[in-house]
């Protein structure tokens, strides 16, 4: 809580921002590049008291997106990325802290929230 700077938050379906806008710190900004169908819920408390901005930027549509993807499968364009379990998260903000990061982390979330078979 109260903790980040800043979120750049790329989830393209309605979902709740009020748990992202408690995780800035005073003056901190969420920038949303998803474009969900329906429109989010903005709580302006959070925002008010706590001088937050949020923001937005159109990245492109499916067809920007299919083009985008075309030319990197065209090209070899991958992304540098290591995939890390959400009990690695900690860890991962510590690497990005001391900037000892060589790649983009990438949470896998259908495997490491699973529910247990027990």
């Amino acid at each position: 809580m109260g903790t980040m700077d800043g979120i750049l938050d790329t989830v393209s379906a309605k979902h709740p921002l009020l748990p992202l806008l408690e995780l800035l710190k005073k003056h901190g900004k969420l920038i949303l590049v998803g474009a969900p169908t329906q429109a989010h819920e903005l709580p302006a408390f959070p925002l008010l008291g706590g001088r937050k901005l949020v923001g937005g930027s159109v990245i492109g549509g499916m067809k920007e997106t299919q083009e985008m993807l075309d030319f990197a499968a065209k090209h070899n364009v991958k992304p540098k990325i290591e995939v890390v379990a959400i009990d690695y998260v900690n860890t991962a903000i510590r690497h990005l802290e001391k900037t000892n990061v060589k790649y983009q982390f990438v949470i896998d979330i259908e495997n490491t929230l699973k529910p247990s078979s027990n």
